[in-house]
């Protein structure tokens, strides 16, 4: 049986400065979580399960899995994960998704440029993949985490995944 990760970009932030002063506490914007709520239907359309979600700790990225967890109806709890912050490793990502059990689909919600490096690390690629805010990505392998190259079914940007219906 399949094994599928989601790797997902934060929506749309607020921008840092006086309200915000620090990167972590920048919240999505209304327009933010509009635009996931209507990617989630579209991710609904592409027939998208999830048995867990797993975030970075910061602010938008938190957001941004409980609107997908939500939307996708997620049985467990979403997972802050120290690994998906922003300048992490791709080792201690790699050790919190051996932690996991059984979980046949996992989505990782983080930000750039460390989702476009962790997909290439996932497939094998050279080079990063890039994520728009909002950004969908589909990896297929046997195991979670993928033992050798696992296989890239789709990276879909938001404006894709909300005209899917």
């Amino acid at each position: 049986m399949t094994c599928s990760l989601y790797l997902i970009r934060h929506g749309l932030a607020a921008d840092q400065g006086p309200e915000y002063p620090t990167d972590d506490q920048r919240p999505l914007t209304a327009e933010g979580i509009s635009r996931l709520e209507q990617e989630v239907k579209g991710l609904r359309a592409l027939e998208v399960t999830l048995d867990r979600v797993l975030t970075s700790p910061l602010l938008r990225a938190r957001q941004t899995a409980d609107v997908i967890a939500a939307g996708l109806n997620c049985p467990a709890p979403v997972e802050v994960v120290e690994a998906l912050r922003p300048g992490a490793r791709f080792e201690a990502l790699q050790a919190a998704l051996e932690r996991l059990g059984r979980d046949r689909a996992v989505a990782l919600v983080g930000h750039e440029p460390s989702m476009g490096q962790f997909a290439a690390r996932f497939i094998g690629a050279a080079r990063p993949l890039r994520f728009k805010k909002g950004s969908v990505c589909r990896i297929d392998a046997d195991t979670i985490p993928p033992v050798g190259a696992g296989a890239l079914q789709w990276l879909l940007p938001p404006r894709a995944l909300r005209s899917c219906r």
